[in-house]
């Protein structure tokens, strides 16, 4: 199969927009969802099932309308960075609309859910933003570049992540000064988040729209991909997904949880800053390997990049499990960093090598439908129910937290030996995986 890809964008004023953006993103996210889930449990009162819906139903929303109507519509009309900007300006107006609902409610737990219900409607406008995204890097960027071009986009959103960390843990209490969850009650974590979002498409104004050319109508301003048999090949790209959906669903799990873990005073009774600083550490191993992702992809291959990032995830749910203090916690953060980079990078260029180009809006809403769901459909499912059931039994609660991420951990092995079961088969076929290395440049 050969497909065009329009060479006349320029690359840095690409790549800088791409980071521009990427790195505003990571803020949005660091401010909002690190300690989203302790102001649902410990401030608004919803049980811990409960507070893991605020990712589980939200995220379903995403995913529906990215793959039966964005990608769709996106594959149509060849749109990617319209397709950014309206979704990030969508969820701008978004958080403020719900702000203004959640505060105007004196019923705590109403308020909770009127903040999870707002959100999945957020995210189903949201999804354009990550459909356009994903389509859009592979448009512009050959398949040997995917990876490092993730890799360094991920540690300037890790970036992005630390300063908006450092300033939720700061906004969440005031800095010390007032009650815990003060930044979401009063508001300032929601406004901050939601300004950020609309000056994070201005960079993506000074991009080219992104989109592939057919053949037939193609310019003499072109130039060649080939893709080989693995594209469209659905088999290998569903058991594929499969395996990421299991891996990432273990590792992003604790999300919802993680800061209440943390949070427990007969646990390790962190505190905002303490919470704030594991992330951080989480941020920072990300910024330091993203920038050479692309070097590693290319001298180990991106296949066994992807084993790596999974081993490390499983690692890090188990040391996070067993820790008996802060102290084991910091290096598992660590390994959490690690595991995000890899698996980002290389699981991207894997995908892109395996979709058609000009099906790259409905097959990478597929693809984005394993990291989405899995930020909240096993807490959901899983080890919410797991954690809640063992309180109600008059468990302790430090055992429950730590027998629910036990289950998750479970959950990304079940992942990681599906994924090398799959990469071992496909190296039976010489023909095919060495193809798919040279294009991918591992």
């Amino acid at each position: 199969m050969i497909a065009t890809v329009s060479t006349t964008m320029k690359p840095r004023i690409t790549f800088f927009g791409l980071s521009t953006f990427q790195a505003l993103a990571m803020f949005r996210r660091g401010i909002f969802y690190t300690f989203l889930g302790i102001y649902l449990r410990s401030f608004l009162g919803l049980s811990v099932t409960e507070t893991t819906l605020f990712e589980t139903i939200p995220m379903l929303g995403n995913i529906l309308f990215q793959t039966f109507v964005w990608g769709k519509l996106t594959d149509r009309f060849q749109l990617r960075r319209s397709f950014i900007i309206a979704g990030e300006l969508a969820a701008g107006i978004g958080h403020v609309i719900m702000f203004i609902l959640h505060a105007g409610q004196a019923d705590l737990r109403i308020a909770g859910w009127i903040i999870i219900w707002s959100l999945t409607v957020i995210e189903i406008f949201w999804s354009m933003s990550n459909i356009g995204w994903s389509a859009y890097i592979s448009d512009v960027y050959e398949a040997a570049e995917r990876n490092a071009i993730q890799g360094k986009l991920a540690s300037i959103g890790g970036a992005g992540r630390i300063i908006g960390a450092l300033i939720g843990g700061g906004l969440y209490d005031k800095l010390g000064k007032t009650y815990p969850g003060w930044g979401f009650r009063e508001g300032s974590i929601f406004l901050v988040a939601a300004a950020v979002m609309v000056i994070s498409v201005i960079p993506l104004f000074f991009m080219p729209e992104g989109g592939i050319k057919k053949s037939s109508i193609a310019g003499s301003n072109t130039t060649t991909v080939r893709h080989t048999g693995t594209a469209g090949n659905l088999r290998v790209f569903a058991v594929f997904l499969v395996a990421m959906l299991l891996i990432n669903s273990g590792i992003n799990s604790l999300a919802a949880i993680k800061g209440q873990f943390l949070d427990l005073k007969d646990g390790f009774a962190a505190s905002a800053s303490q919470i704030g600083f594991t992330a951080n550490i989480e941020s920072l191993a990300l910024i330091l390997v993203g920038f050479w992702i692309g070097a590693l992809g290319k001298k180990i291959g991106i296949q066994k990049l992807m084993v790596l990032g999974g081993a490390c995830g499983v690692l890090y749910l188990a040391l996070y499990a067993l820790a008996p203090g802060l102290w084991l916690i910091y290096p598992a953060s660590l390994l959490r960093g690690l595991s995000d980079g890899f698996l980002a990078a290389s699981s991207y260029a894997f995908a892109s090598v395996l979709i058609p180009p000009e099906k790259r809006g409905r097959y990478f809403a597929a693809y984005n439908a394993t990291f989405m769901l899995s930020w909240g459909t096993s807490a959901t499912l899983v080890t919410g129910p797991i954690i809640d059931g063992i309180l109600a039994a008059g468990g302790d609660s430090v055992f429950a937290y730590r027998m629910g991420i036990l289950s998750s951990a479970l959950t990304s092995l079940t992942g990681l030996v599906l994924i090398v079961l799959l990469l071992t088969k496909m190296q039976g076929n010489t023909r095919q995986s060495q193809s798919m290395d040279t294009l991918i440049g591992s």
